[in-house]
């Protein structure tokens, strides 16, 4: 099972991804967390945030992800992924593939700014700090149509963020996953 995760920077996304990676693994359910931020740093290295750049990180990140998926990790990518087309593309290219919006509202991801993007991304036009492809900001965010799931982080406690999509997975996880975790379960009693 593959989990992608889009929404703004600062919506949320990897605190959640932290806390319900907990949760399923507390259940015993193998979990992988490919964040956008480490992986950028490493597979994904060189790569700009220009739409071409944006559309090659997720790609990547998909291929990944299937890769972990197809041995029974649920996988969950936690990127801004702003392109419906992308996403689109990810959930036809591989299977068992669930997108989950994490919504927050523009104004609240600007004060939280938790890496200080929006606020360069604000600055006056020429001003040397300027950031000028900042998803939400100077740069687009296609709002998913009919996501899988829909988790608004800006109301929403992050315990009940968190109680909806392990429960939304939990529901969803494949069979053969659930069988070997009960096989592993029975081996090591």
């Amino acid at each position: 099972m593959i989990i992608q995760l889009c929404g703004l920077s600062g919506a949320g996304k990897s605190t959640l991804s932290a806390m319900v990676k907990k949760k399923l693994q507390e259940k015993g359910i193998p979990v992988e967390i490919i964040d956008g931020d480490d992986y950028r740093q490493a597979l994904c290295k060189g790569l700009g945030f220009s739409k071409a750049d944006r559309v090659e990180n997720m790609q990547r990140l998909g291929f990944v992800a299937s890769k972990l998926s197809a041995h029974g990790i649920v996988v969950i990518i936690s990127a801004i992924n702003p392109y419906q087309e992308v996403r689109a593309i990810l959930s036809s290219q591989y299977s068992d593939v669930h997108t989950v919006f994490i919504d927050c509202a523009l104004p609240t991801v600007i004060k939280r700014d938790t890496k200080g993007l929006y606020r360069k991304a604000l600055l006056p036009d020429g001003h040397p700090e300027k950031i000028n492809n900042m998803t939400g900001i100077n740069d687009p965010f296609e709002v998913p149509a009919a996501p899988d799931l829909h988790i608004n982080t800006g109301i929403a406690t992050a315990d009940s963020c968190t109680a909806a999509l392990v429960t939304y997975i939990l529901k969803r996880v494949p069979s053969r996953a659930k069988a070997r975790m009960l096989s592993a379960l029975l081996t090591e009693q």
